[in-house]
């Protein structure tokens, strides 16, 4: 893919000589700069004219990250089964640009592309909570509000994060990503503390919606490499999308990841299906009038959101979960942000609680995360 160039560079007054803001300097050194004050954003007015959330991706923000570093991934809504993920956000907006981004309308009033200039103090923070709780298992992941590895090879914070989680036997990280950015990772050992996961749609869905990431036989080839190098390797089918000739698709792109790569050494799958709210269903038609993502019979469910039609999206499911189980019913296989009913039509039976479903990702032997 591409590598990332924005079109203006703006550092926190203060934050000047912050070690990821040198690094991004050195790589750009003939980008415009400028220093702003802190929440510079909230006293900018946005054009209305054009694209306004493409606009802020092109422009890049270093500022200190003053939110709590831990919270839980909003897939824990009430009604919905949960597998108690928890969430750092050192980057907020992405790079890349899919048709059916939550971030699009998540984002709406604050799109530029902010990166975290502390983040030693970030997991620090993080180490406080999870260092009280050794008995405790932890499963984190940095891929809420941006792409993981997108922007790795312009910040380098693989080379924070890997060690950091390496060393903690009770936490597992997540590096969730629709890039081939994993050059920096190839020298770090992870010592079975790092799942590099890849979001992967059909390669014709990839081509169309998922516009400025890597092609999908470069993600392959990149989960490849990495197993190489000693990490366990996960897979998202998330959003799963109708569209007329999805089974065939998915067929396909099942087939393909798991040839890709040792079965013994994938650590999770996770299926989901497209889910929008209303809101965000009118900015995709404005921002995308071509998309194929809203061509399929959606219905409002028990959080608001815009799903696939109940019987159908099982029938994805059952399809989809019947070819991964044929070739390697080993594998950890999870819904995600579906309700308990769903979960019974799909797998044959309800899990007692969150607890369960997340001991099929941890192991049996652990308890599952805390937020404090």
């Amino acid at each position: 893919m591409e590598p990332y160039r924005p079109h203006e560079i703006l550092i926190e007054q203060g934050e000047e000589n912050a070690a990821v803001v040198r690094r991004a300097l050195a790589q750009l050194p003939d980008v415009p700069v400028r220093i702003v004050e802190r929440e510079w954003e909230r006293h900018t007015k946005l054009s209305s004219e054009g694209d306004p959330f493409a606009a802020g991706k092109r422009r890049l923000l270093f500022t200190r990250q003053r939110a709590p570093a831990l919270h839980y991934c909003p897939a824990g809504t009430p009604g919905l089964v949960c597998c108690n993920y928890l969430v750092i956000s050192l980057i907020s907006n992405c790079p890349m640009d899919c048709s059916y981004c939550f971030l699009q309308e998540y984002l709406a009033n604050n799109p530029t592309l902010k990166v975290c200039t502390n983040v030693e103090e970030v997991l620090a923070a993080v180490a406080a909570v999870v260092d009280r709780h050794p008995q405790r298992h932890f499963r984190v992941g940095t891929g809420e509000l941006s792409d993981s590895l997108a922007l790795d090879p312009l910040l380098g914070f693989s080379r924070n994060l890997v060690p950091f989680f390496a060393a903690r036997p009770n936490v597992l990280l997540e590096l969730k990503t629709k890039s081939d950015c994993v050059d920096e990772l190839l020298y770090l050992d992870p010592k079975d503390r790092v799942v590099v996961s890849w979001s992967l749609t059909p390669p014709d869905i990839v081509d169309s919606e998922e516009h400025r990431t890597a092609p999908f036989a470069a993600r392959l080839e990149a989960a490849r490499r990495v197993q190489a190098a000693g990490y366990k390797v996960g897979f998202h089918l998330d959003p799963l999308i109708e569209y007329p000739d999805w089974e065939a698709g998915y067929r396909e792109t099942v087939a393909r990841m798991l040839a890709a790569v040792e079965l013994r050494r994938i650590a999770w799958i996770s299926l989901g299906s497209l889910r929008l709210t209303p809101a965000l269903r009118t900015t995709i038609r404005r921002r995308f009038p071509h998309t194929r993502v809203l061509s399929g019979e959606q219905v409002p469910c028990i959080d608001g959101k815009w799903r696939t039609f109940q019987a159908l999206r099982v029938h994805m499911y059952r399809t989809i979960r019947g070819w991964i189980q044929e070739a390697a019913p080993q594998v950890p296989l999870y819904l995600c942000m579906e309700t308990a009913a769903v979960w019974a039509k799909v797998f044959g039976h309800t899990p007692a609680c969150d607890r369960d479903v997340a001991r099929v990702l941890t192991g049996p032997h652990l308890s599952p995360p805390v937020a404090g």
